[in-house]
């Protein structure tokens, strides 16, 4: 089984050498507690090694490869939080895919559900490229930040509900060190949209009482401090959402283009 080592030369590795990895839930938690930046935060979690079903399913899928992909190095490791450091729009997803993130290097980057996601985000204002391949291949996010509920690649896109748990400090702590800018949070899809609350809670956001259930479209008004922030729901762009027309481009577009005015409302 193989990952890419920390430190390198892969294009935007947020680690070294020298970034502290953990091992289980507890050293998860304290290292997230500990980290003062999202860069930082960001190393730590591109090394983690707390959960011993995704390490070897990840590294696993790295060494056998899909046929497509049989020439390429895959990055093997979680997927840390990426974008901009003091973002307006939060995305949120479940999971990075086997061979899309977990092969790129990049969250949503290099499947067909990032091409659908890349290219709304770019027809909004919140992606310099319409496309997104490869870590190193120039996009850029502008005002945006994405980062997933889970880390590493699960089989069957389905992590644990203790994987899921174990992540959780990764989550909370990256939206914590964000808040200060974050105006908008968007759940892609209902596992993200579950994932999200408790996260949101733990980070300091104040939340209704009560969930409300997921949909497309569907806004929660929190605040952070004094400022108001909105969550938003929207269909995950994943094939089968897009084949089936239950996601159309449109649809994201919908709810990408309501953050951006979102955003700008609160800030003004």
């Amino acid at each position: 089984m193989s990952s890419v080592p920390p430190g390198s030369g892969w294009p935007e590795d947020p680690a070294d050498p020298g970034t502290p990895v953990a091992h289980d839930a507890h050293e998860v938690a304290k290292l997230a507690a500990e980290s003062r930046t999202p860069a930082e935060l960001a190393a730590r979690q591109s090394v983690c090694r707390a959960c011993p079903r995704l390490v070897e399913w990840r590294e696993d899928v790295a060494d056998v490869k899909r046929r497509a992909f049989a020439t390429e190095t895959y990055w093997g490791r979680p997927i840390a939080g990426w974008g901009d450091d003091d973002p307006h729009t939060l995305i949120v997803g479940l999971a990075p895919a086997a061979h899309g993130g977990n092969r790129t290097g990049r969250i949503f980057t290099g499947d067909r559900s990032g091409d659908w996601l890349f290219a709304s985000l770019h027809r909004t204002g919140l992606a310099a490229q319409e496309t997104s391949v490869h870590a190193g291949d120039g996009q850029r996010l502008i005002g945006a930040r994405m980062m997933a509920a889970v880390r590493c690649a699960p089989p069957a896109n389905k992590p644990t509900p203790e994987e899921r748990d174990t992540c959780f400090p990764w989550l909370a702590r990256e939206l914590a060190l964000v808040a200060h800018s974050a105006r908008v949070v968007v759940a892609l899809g209902g596992f993200a949209w579950q994932a999200v609350w408790p996260a949101l809670r733990e980070a300091g956001y104040v939340l209704p009482p009560r969930r409300p259930p997921f949909g497309h479209g569907v806004e929660v008004p929190l605040s952070y401090g004094t400022a108001r922030v909105t969550l938003l729901g929207c269909y995950h762009p994943s094939q089968q959402n897009t084949f089936t027309g239950r996601v159309t481009a449109e649809m994201l577009d919908a709810v990408f283009a309501r953050a951006v005015r979102l955003a700008g409302e609160d800030a003004s």
